[in-house]
């Protein structure tokens, strides 16, 4: 993930063609290091200018939301707001690649006089800024000071002068771009293709460098001293390619999602994850408002749910070694069919053996071959028998007791793990909610009185719902309470219910209704399979196996966990699990 001069070049383009000659008629700052500036046009209306200086995220984007500033504005805000409010962009400018945008604002002075302004955003991760200068470049204020304490390189201070920070002599890509320049300073690095790219150009990611890589064949972890002249001169088209659509506006904006979640985004088609999931959109502010906006909603799922996942993974450690102890103990216990038959031969044959005997030869009647029985010579030959048939007993009661526990043992892992796959398809706080009372009504959290109380009830939590391409509705349970709804609330007799057969994962229900369940396309049943193998902890197999059968003969065993059924009359299928394609109900899109 990288804002860079790449994605910055695509933001400026969008900006320049909708904010150009628009008047700002707002100014706000939402949230601490953010800007929202609303700009008036008269071709395409309001349109809201976002900004985030943010050390974590930063970004620049157009958006549609109205967001809530602070009653009392910051201090920077009022100065902007004094200087700004009702001025005119004049322009929308991006130095060379730069992760800059300069907006050249003009507005009258208390004066009437007419004046020009510029609003400097950088995108710099944790040196990102908005710096408020003259048309001198002097600078004004910014919305983060850096005095000579922070940073001997560069001070950013009311009456310094402004300029751009020092890029370590690299090249502007869209100008230093003749094939000898990009022959003598990206194959003369002695470092892996992609570090000599993106050390070469200004605005160059990783990303991008990588992608160039793909796009010309060429593994980009080799050494760049390395390049034939035919790969160099493959990679140079390529670059000419990328560079002639940046100068002329030619953007393909898309969001790379893996398992659901974004990975990556770009203002240019990612060829190199041509595997994964990938959206196109028509707006480069469309695609950042969103990228950031999902990986907000993930990043604060996987934060609120870190707690909830030590709890389950702490048990499923807990448990698995417990079973394995058990399953151990069970192992130690083959031994009491050896007891038995040393006591039963010991009976049978015992009486020729004199008393002091430390053991004696026979055959074993069970299969003909030769066998010794150890002796105790401290006791007569008979209590040895006694003692072999009370170990027999003994172990006999502690295999059935192990049994019984480990059988416990298993099923309470098959139900942590069941949860644990719970996390992956959580999507909201009220997912985690339900997952924390699984917890506490299994035991696993302890139950609060006071928990409940004034706790504002959040949107309820619905299950994930697809279409397959036969029009069929299927819905996908995101946690075990889920499931149970699903199946036995929601699904009714001829519905198809899907499921893993091996690994833990979300319970699946085609809705056939009064259709003949037999009646269903295949293709239909294909798609229902890889979306149940997709939502289970197999979903990095290459196929999964998986079981389906009609509601009606789909049981639940009396006091059973939520999330377990059982079943004994099923079809099979092996699935990939992959749900591209798979049409998501508009409802249970991402937004």
């Amino acid at each position: 993930m990288a804002f860079d001069g790449v994605t910055v070049c695509a933001a400026a383009f969008e900006l320049r063609h909708f904010l150009t000659d628009g008047y700002i008629s707002k100014i706000s700052e939402p949230e601490t290091g953010e800007l929202l500036v609303t700009v008036k046009t008269r071709e395409y209306g309001v349109k809201r200018l976002l900004i985030s200086v943010s050390a974590s995220m930063p970004f620049i984007c157009l958006t549609d939301k109205s967001l809530t500033a602070p009653i009392q504005a910051p201090a920077f805000t009022m100065l902007l707001r004094k200087h700004l409010q009702g001025g005119r962009i004049l322009s929308v400018t991006q130095p060379s690649l730069e992760r800059i945008i300069i907006l050249k604002i003009e507005h009258r002075d208390e004066l009437g006089d007419m004046k020009q302004k510029k609003l400097i955003i950088e995108l710099m991760g944790k040196y990102s800024n908005i710096i408020f200068a003259d048309d001198e470049d002097k600078i004004i204020d910014s919305i983060k000071r850096v005095p000579p304490s922070m940073s001997s390189v560069r001070t950013v201070l009311p009456g310094e002068k402004y300029f751009i920070p020092a890029t370590q002599d690299k090249a502007d890509p869209l100008s230093d771009r003749e094939f000898d320049y990009f022959r003598n300073h990206v194959l003369g690095r002695p470092m892996s293709v992609i570090k000599a790219l993106y050390g070469t150009y200004t605005g160059f990611s990783p990303v991008i460098a990588s992608e160039l890589c793909h796009r010309s064949g060429l593994d980009g972890n080799e050494s760049a001293a390395s390049l034939a002249e035919t790969d160099l001169k493959r990679l140079y088209d390529n670059f000419m390619q990328l560079t002639d659509g940046l100068k002329e506006g030619d953007f393909r904006p898309v969001i790379v999602y893996e398992d659901g979640n974004p990975r990556e985004f770009a203002a240019v088609r990612l060829t190199m994850y041509e595997d994964l999931e990938e959206r196109s959109f028509d707006s480069i502010s469309e695609v950042i408002e969103r990228f950031y906006s999902e990986r907000n909603a993930y990043n604060h799922i996987r934060q609120k749910s870190a707690d909830l996942r030590r709890i389950v993974s702490n048990a499923i450690e807990r448990t698995a070694k417990k079973y394995d102890l058990q399953l151990l103990q069970i192992k130690d216990t083959d031994k009491m069919d050896k007891y038995k038959v040393y006591a039963e031969l010991i009976n049978t044959y015992g009486y020729e053996v004199p008393d002091g005997s430390d053991h004696f030869d026979t055959v074993n009647f069970y299969d003909g071959k030769e066998i010794r029985v150890p002796l105790d010579p401290q006791i007569s030959v008979h209590e040895n028998a006694n003692k072999y048939f009370a170990r027999f007993e003994k172990l006999k009661r502690t295999r059935k007791a192990a049994m019984e526990q480990a059988e416990e043992s298993r099923a309470q892992l098959a139900h942590l793990k069941s949860i644990e796959a719970s996390f992956e398809t959580a999507e909201s706080e009220e997912d985690l909610k339900l997952i924390a009372d699984e917890l506490k009504a299994t035991g696993y959290i302890k139950k609060s009185v006071s928990s409940s109380k004034g706790r504002k009830a959040g949107k309820k939590s619905a299950p994930m719902h697809y279409i397959s391409s036969d029009g069929y509705d299927i819905y996908v349970g995101r946690n075990n309470i889920q499931n149970d709804e699903l199946t036995f609330k929601t699904g009714h007799g001829n519905d198809w219910w899907f499921h893993s057969k091996t690994y833990p994962g979300s319970h699946v229900l085609m809705i056939v209704g009064k259709d003949d369940p037999m009646s269903v396309p295949d293709s239909s049943f294909n798609e229902a399979g890889r979306i149940a193998a997709y939502y289970s902890t197999g979903r990095d197999q290459g196929k999964v196996d998986i079981d389906y059968v009609t509601v009606k003969h789909v049981k639940k065993p009396a006091g059973a966990v939520p999330g377990y059924v059982i079943y004994h009359t099923n079809y099979s299928m092996t699935a990939q699990p992959d749900i591209t394609g798979i049409k998501k109900a508009p409802d249970d899109d991402r937004q």
